[in-house]
């Protein structure tokens, strides 16, 4: 196909398959083929001539030689060259999903070319499957009627990530509450020592709200046993950095409390680790690892999670939620929404005292 197209890659290159040039070829050809590709698309002829199969097909080569770059680039040390241009180059010894998975595609194709995998966000949500022995409990919770769990039973463990408010007009996160975030009141107001009289308080917590956490600890009656860091890679196992206002980020911090007597069956002697290492994943879901950890330490628990979200529902937690669902807000949202223009207790922007 390459031989029709004026200015088009050399054939050592562009014969090569999609992912793979950028391993074949030295840094001189790279170039050239990088220059080549310019060329063309500096014709739009070129690409009239072309069917929708030969146009993805040059997409993906072009795609493949700009990661190529990218990833040299960042071997020689260029830490400009931005995440995204190459995170989703797979690690040594992986080819992608496909390959991971066998020869069980190798009918569909070349992924990337004829088919792709999909993402959890691109599920319809009316699909969405909850775990069979899951508790999902879509509320908003700022009004939800708490005793109907504390008084009918206790927490063993409870974890939560709270939506905190952040100290800007333009913030980059929020979770809960249709992308608003919470003042530390309303956070400070729920119920925690009503859910939990013994057993250990998970708080996921940014470093603004670092502080402000542990005098909460003591206010709800626990003590601050342990802390957890999650470092965050990529999928070529480099750290996912992010933004910060100092220093670029690439962990959180998730601080565990402790209130009363251990829970029955509780490990004792260290489990697990307090460092978990573990790629990024969507805005706010954390690692699979955490859950993992928590029912190490006490097996057979009952598990709560506070502002919890569709992506994390696990078998055996309670998962409670505006997001738990993926099909909007809860109905008492909604109605406030269409009464009042506004989700009860829902903020947004620079923190308020």
């Amino acid at each position: 196909m390459e031989g029709d197209l004026p200015n088009a890659v050399p054939a050592e290159v562009a014969d090569a398959p999609a992912g793979a040039q950028e391993m074949d070829v030295d840094d001189g050809e790279r170039v050239a083929a990088a220059e080549e590709l310019l060329k063309i698309t500096a014709n739009p002829a070129c690409w009239a001539q072309l069917s929708d199969e030969q146009l993805e097909e040059e997409v993906q080569k072009f795609r493949g030689c700009i990661r190529g770059l990218a990833t040299r680039l960042r071997d020689l040390g260029d830490d400009t060259v931005p995440e995204e241009l190459v995170g989703e180059q797979p690690a040594e010894g992986q080819q992608g999903a496909a390959a991971a998975a066998g020869n069980e595609y190798a009918d569909w194709g070349v992924e990337g070319v004829d088919f792709e995998f999909g993402k959890v966000e691109d599920l319809d949500p009316s699909e969405w499957q909850v775990p069979p022995h899951c508790v999902p409990i879509h509320a908003n919770v700022t009004t939800y009627s708490w005793d109907k769990l504390y008084g009918h039973t206790q927490f063993d463990v409870i974890m939560m990530d709270p939506p905190w408010q952040l100290a800007t007009a333009n913030p980059t996160r929020g979770v809960a509450l249709g992308y608003s975030q919470l003042c530390d009141n309303d956070i400070a107001n729920l119920p925690i020592p009503q859910l939990q009289k013994n057993g250990f308080l998970f708080v996921w917590v940014i470093n603004a709200k670092y502080k402000w956490t542990l005098d909460q600890f003591e206010k709800w009656g626990y003590k601050l046993v342990d802390e957890i860091v999650w470092v965050k890679m990529t999928v070529n196992r480099r750290m996912a950095k992010s933004h910060g206002y100092y220093l670029q980020h690439a962990k959180e911090v998730c601080l565990v409390g402790k209130r009363g007597d251990s829970p029955p069956g509780t490990a004792l002697g260290g489990v697990g680790s307090d460092v978990i290492f573990s790629e990024r994943r969507g805005q706010s879901q954390k690692p699979e690892e955490i859950y993992e950890l928590i029912e190490q330490l006490v097996p057979n628990g009952r598990y709560l999670e506070i502002f919890a979200r569709k992506n994390n529902l696990r078998d055996f937690w309670v998962s409670v939620g505006n997001e738990v669902t993926g099909t909007g807000l809860p109905e008492e949202d909604m109605r406030a929404l269409q009464d009042n223009m506004c989700i009860p207790n829902a903020v947004y922007g620079r923190s308020a005292k």
